[in-house]
């Protein structure tokens, strides 16, 4: 695989990431609720997860949504009613105040924003596809194990760099300020946002 190659891969990888999807809009939500700590750990999660895809992609999973199309569905299935879960809940209580003693209290455990930025991230199985669609012009069979890892260890940066970015934007004080005042249409556009992708996973 030549240099030049790689760099494509990175980059093309980062303009994935950084458009509007369930990830992104998850690591805003949490900045703006919970601050820059919790957001790096949600974004590490997300980083998990586009390993993990990238790792299937690698290994050929979508041959296998070829040969099998009814998995891919049930798995879009699956995801999108995660996301749809989570726009209701967002929904259900847009209308209750922001805790403000939030951030100053014990942050949550690393744990919890991690899996669910993990989860976020797994509910949408389209990266594998996309992944498949970058490595299978760029990525020549022989390919040595070290640069495997190399693209591994790249995907998961852009991935969780992006997000903390999106993460920390979104934790400054005047955007928190903001959400409170609009929190009930803010919560409800997030939901109606989330709900939208998740329609949109199962739909294509």
């Amino acid at each position: 695989m030549t240099l030049t190659a790689f760099l494509a891969v990175a980059f093309l990888h980062l303009m994935a990431a950084i458009s509007p999807g369930p990830a992104v809009l998850m690591a805003a939500r949490t900045g703006v609720t919970e601050g820059m700590r919790t957001g790096t750990f949600l974004a590490f999660g997300i980083g998990a997860g586009a390993v993990i895809w990238a790792m299937a992609a690698l290994f050929g999973l979508a041959l296998v949504f070829q040969a099998a199309p009814a998995l891919l569905w049930a798995l879009k299935l699956v995801g999108a009613a995660y996301l749809l879960h989570m726009a209701w809940v967002m929904w259900r209580d847009a209308a209750q105040p922001l805790d403000m003693t939030q951030r100053s209290a014990l942050p949550r455990a690393a744990l919890s924003p991690f899996r669910l930025g993990l989860v976020t991230q797994l509910a949408n199985p389209k990266p594998a596809v996309l992944f498949s669609a970058i490595f299978i012009g760029t990525v020549p069979p022989q390919t040595p194990l070290w640069v495997y890892a190399a693209l591994l260890i790249v995907v998961f940066l852009n991935e969780a760099l992006w997000n903390i970015f999106v993460a920390r934007i979104f934790s400054f004080e005047r955007t928190r300020s903001g959400y409170i005042t609009l929190k009930t249409i803010l919560d409800r556009v997030f939901g109606d946002m989330l709900a939208l992708l998740g329609l949109k996973i199962a739909a294509t």
